[in-house]
Formats: structure tokens, C-alpha cells, sequence
């Protein structure tokens, strides 16, 4: 199909099937999403979701830079805490950890890290909390096993996790 006739398609088929942000079931039973992607037997492929999440992750430093007006004057280590949380918890969500948010803006990453572990998202997800704690601590990118996973330049080795 040429590339004309490929544009002419997607419109035809904007129309018809129309756009729907969020998924539904659609006449069939199947869970569908966008422009009638049926999300029941085709699922999204894994390109699909890396765009997905770079979008998410777009988004959810929008957010932090609207809400936080520090956020921006922090190191990449610590904006990723940031927005590791918030999307895990929903703008909303993240927003009520004034106490973190205090620590983090006063560049208290002790305090800040035992926020963290002190929340109910730590305790229903330790490892990914655990693992952001070590991190807002001691600016260093490390994963769940402590082990260094490409520190950000100018930040010093640790692979020791937060007790």
C-alpha cells in the first residue's frame, strides 16, 4: 500500500472506529483502547509500551515541575525517585508525602529516604521502595540487589541499602 493510500486508511478508520482514550468493551466483549485496538486478542507490543511509558514519564515530569518548584534544581538521581513514585502512586498520591517532599526540598536525603520507608507504598511494594530510599540517600543509581547499574557523573559508588 503506498503511503497515500496507507493516510487515506488511518482517516477512514478514525471515523469509523472513533477515539476512545480510555479502554471499554466494545460490541464483541473485547477490551479496546484508541482507535479500536482490541486489547483482548492483540494485547500492545512491547515498542507500543516503551512509547507508553515515555509518554508517561513526560507526563509525570510535567507534573513534578508544575507542583514541585524545586524539582528541577535536584540531581538526576533524585528526580528519578520522583517520578519512579509518582508514577506508582498518581500525582495525587505522591503529593501527600509532604514530610518526603520537605526532606527532599531542604536536601535532607536521610530523612527523605526514611520517608519513604516509612510509607504504606513501602510496605506493599519493599523492594521498589527499598530500592528508591537507597537511592534519594546517597544519589547513587543502584538496583534491588544494592549493585551499581550506571552511577549519574559526579555521584559516589554505593551499593549499600538503607536499614
Amino acid at each position: 500500500m503506498t503511503p497515500q493510500a496507507t493516510e487515506k486508511l488511518k482517516n477512514m478508520l478514525s471515523i469509523h472506529e472513533g477515539f476512545r482514550q480510555f479502554p471499554y468493551y466494545d460490541t464483541t466483549g473485547n477490551l479496546t483502547i484508541g482507535f479500536g485496538r482490541n486489547l483482548s486478542d492483540r494485547g500492545i507490543s512491547k515498542s507500543e509500551a516503551l512509547s507508553l511509558l515515555d509518554n508517561d514519564i513526560d507526563y509525570f515530569m510535567k507534573k513534578l515541575i508544575k507542583e514541585l518548584p524545586f524539582f528541577n534544581e535536584l540531581d538526576e538521581a533524585r528526580k528519578i525517585v520522583l517520578v519512579n513514585m509518582c508514577f506508582n502512586l498518581g500525582v495525587v498520591g505522591f503529593l501527600q508525602f509532604e514530610n518526603m517532599l520537605d526532606a527532599v526540598r531542604r536536601k535532607d536525603w536521610v530523612t527523605a529516604a526514611k520517608e519513604i520507608m516509612s510509607s504504606k507504598a513501602a510496605r506493599q511494594a519493599p523492594k521498589r521502595y527499598q530500592q528508591l530510599a537507597n537511592i534519594m540517600k546517597t544519589g547513587v543509581i543502584v538496583d534491588a540487589k544494592g549493585n551499581s547499574t550506571g552511577n549519574i557523573p559526579g555521584y559516589r559508588e554505593s551499593g549499600t541499602l538503607i536499614s
